[in-house]
């Protein structure tokens, strides 16, 4: 999957894509404007944070790229690639359950802690991509 050189884009079918985790050092694109929400995007080679409105939306360590993400009411769905095996943290409803399926597999339901951040590990070959949906119970 190839990084997100534009740092952040938004795409025909209405999602976003963002991060580009070949950087070296940090780099950054604010005030990116998207559906009326301004975004700010943070990437390289060890971190990968997208904040929408001012509020943390999306972090993974290392950095990794994320295409077609997308938010409802349900959830969260969105393609994610790295150079090896990611972390990532979402900002979600606090308190509620969420079941994570990665590739169309279940990988089990998780709740959401007070802030809302549930945070979940995928094990990945350099430049692979896994799937992510994160639907609300």
């Amino acid at each position: 999957m190839a990084t997100v050189k534009e740092l952040l884009r938004a795409e025909e079918d209405g999602t976003l894509s963002f991060g580009d985790y070949t950087l070296a050092s940090k780099t950054k694109l604010d005030n990116y404007e998207f559906e009326g929400d301004l975004y700010k995007v943070k990437t390289f080679s060890e971190i990968t944070k997208l904040e929408k409105n001012g509020m943390f939306v999306y972090e993974s360590v290392p950095g990794s790229a994320v295409e077609n993400f997308k938010e409802t009411e349900k959830g969260v769905s969105f393609q994610v690639s790295a150079p090896e095996d990611v972390q990532f943290t979402l900002e979600l409803e606090p308190e509620s359950e969420y079941e994570v399926l990665i590739d169309g597999e279940s990988a089990g339901k998780m709740t959401t802690n007070l802030s809302g951040k549930l945070s979940v590990s995928i094990e990945l070959n350099p430049d692979e991509n896994a799937s992510v949906n994160v639907v609300k119970c």
